[in-house]
């Protein structure tokens, strides 16, 4: 007969229950609300330490363990945490996370109901010109001009269409139908149920300061959820991943090269990594450049 083990209990939070049900708005209409969570730091070691048996005598205190699990992408034990949120975002927010295919969703049905009149129009000040240098990205501010052209013609787009909505579910078109003359700035609704294991990776990406902006605001929301059910596990996270550096073979090499006095430019041509493009004009993009970047982080006196 198998030793029998402590009682099981379900591990609880007392800061995340306070906040299951609360409302934490994003955006001019949008939310993040915790509904339920399963786990937290105790899980996970609890899960790493079945790997050991019983009766083994050297165990990790539980912040080491998880630590060394977060630093040797030890990532199984981590699933055992999961969260479920509801969250209310506009559609071209929506059409960004749903690409984070580890995660069960169900999304408020516009066949079945009637899409409330609530879209989203960004703040004065904020629209951006096309980046230079990123082209899935902003650059810098738009003149003033556009900013409120863009944001008027935006409002008014939204409060045609709706009125055409309107008038289509009056007529008795389908619903289903009726829908499809509304922009992506009309907002929708889902449940969002994820693992702390694809919720990080989620983070890792969208906290990034290459993702869009407004889908930022809803990661940092759902961040501050994941730092409270599992704090120990989210500063590992935030060491190893967000802050954390990945250098590839050549960068490794460009630093030796650093290291033994050559310049960065020196460094980045003695490794292949190309700052400068065939016509002599200095390049935007590309390894080299990230490179750049990341010394910057390192060195801030390199650039």
């Amino acid at each position: 007969m198998a030793e029998a083990g402590p009682p099981m209990v379900r591990p609880t939070v007392p800061e995340a229950d306070r906040l299951i049900g609360v409302k934490h708005p994003v955006l001019e209409h949008g939310y993040v609300v915790l509904v339920d969570y399963m786990g937290n730091d105790n899980a996970i070691v609890q899960a790493a330490r079945v790997s050991y048996g019983m009766g083994t005598k050297t165990l990790r205190d539980d912040r080491g363990l998880i630590r060394y699990l977060m630093r040797h992408r030890h990532t199984t034990p981590f699933e055992m945490v999961e969260f479920k949120f509801l969250v209310r975002l506009p559609i071209y927010v929506a059409r960004q996370i749903i690409r984070h295919r580890m995660v069960s969703i169900n999304e408020y049905s516009a066949r079945y109901s009637v899409i409330p009149d609530e879209f989203d129009v960004p703040p004065a000040g904020t629209i951006r010109l096309q980046s230079t240098k990123n082209r899935q990205g902003r650059g810098d501010a738009a003149p003033a001009a556009v900013d409120e052209r863009f944001r008027a013609e935006l409002e008014r787009l939204c409060e045609d269409a709706y009125a055409v909505y309107s008038k289509a579910l009056a007529d008795g078109v389908a619903r289903e139908t009726a829908r499809t003359v509304l922009p992506v700035a009309y907002y929708t609704e889902w449940y969002w149920k994820i693992d702390l294991h694809n919720l990080l990776h989620f983070l890792s990406l969208r906290l990034d300061p290459h993702a869009q902006e407004e889908t930022r605001e809803y990661a940092a929301s759902i961040a501050k959820v994941a730092r409270t059910v599992c704090p120990v596990a989210f500063e590992a996270f935030e060491e190893f991943s967000l802050e954390g550096l990945l250098l590839t073979r050549r960068e490794q090499r460009a630093v030796r090269a650093l290291l033994g006095g050559a310049t960065p430019e020196a460094a980045c041509k003695e490794a292949g990594l190309p700052l400068v493009r065939p016509d002599g004009k200095p390049m935007t993009s590309g390894e080299g450049v990230e490179f750049m970047e990341k010394l910057g982080r390192l060195w801030p006196t390199s650039n």
